[in-house]
């Protein structure tokens, strides 16, 4: 017997009747929530690549939806000649639109004039992290923003451009004023960290074209 093909009208009706009652329970208590429980904390972590990518797709969707974005980015220095980070040239432009998007670019430059990349922290380093959790202290008390991305926030405590203590005082005063999404990136867990936070994605790397010798190259990795 040949299988009748459903309408959206007659599919909308068919079977899911628990599943449909369900779903509206859990939308319906949601909405009765107070404002403070409904804003979630995010953690992109791990040594795949996307973590940053995730997060950068989570702003520009708020965006799309209307809400307001603020993003930290630490350790990623950005002296108005140098770009290593081609997804800020968006952001700039969306904001010259007039969208309510503000950035923050924290750190000092890190690539060698020889191609290769410093990883030695500087007392400058130090100062620009120390700026960074400055921003990112006003913007949980006072920001307006709707989503606030602390982009490497996690990998500047992995590096030791913060200390463990500052990212659960972060922690301590975005559950104080849990007024806005809030979302992380790094690249591995603190002891206690995955108690804090409400959504966790790991990246873990299963292959990389970095191991054969591929470079990161302008508008993929960066």
């Amino acid at each position: 017997m040949k299988k009748k093909n459903l309408t959206i009208e007659e599919a909308k009706k068919a079977g899911g009747k628990k599943y449909r009652e369900k779903v509206q329970k859990v939308l319906k208590e949601y909405e009765e929530l107070p404002d403070e429980k409904k804003h979630q904390s995010h953690l992109y972590y791990g040594y795949g690549k996307g973590k940053t990518t995730a997060a950068i797709g989570l702003a520009f969707r708020a965006l799309g939806a209307g809400m307001r974005v603020a993003i930290v980015e630490f350790d990623k220095g950005f002296d108005q000649s140098k770009e290593h980070y081609y997804e800020r040239r968006i952001f700039f432009k969306l904001k010259e639109l007039g969208y309510p998007i503000e950035i923050h670019s924290t750190g000092c430059e890190r690539m060698n004039e020889d191609g290769t990349f410093r990883f030695k922290n500087a007392e400058e380093d130090f100062a620009e992290a120390k700026r960074a959790l400055g921003i990112v202290k006003e913007l949980i008390t006072n920001g307006e923003q709707n989503v606030l991305v602390l982009d490497e926030f996690i990998a500047a405590a992995n590096y030791h451009l913060i200390e463990e203590k500052d990212v659960f005082k972060i922690l301590n005063l975005y559950d104080k004023n849990r007024r806005f999404e809030l979302i992380l990136t790094g690249h591995k867990l603190l002891e206690g960290l995955e108690e804090r936070i409400d959504l966790i994605t790991e990246n873990r790397k299963v292959k990389h074209y970095f191991d054969k010798g591929i470079q990161a190259r302008k508008g993929i990795e960066y």
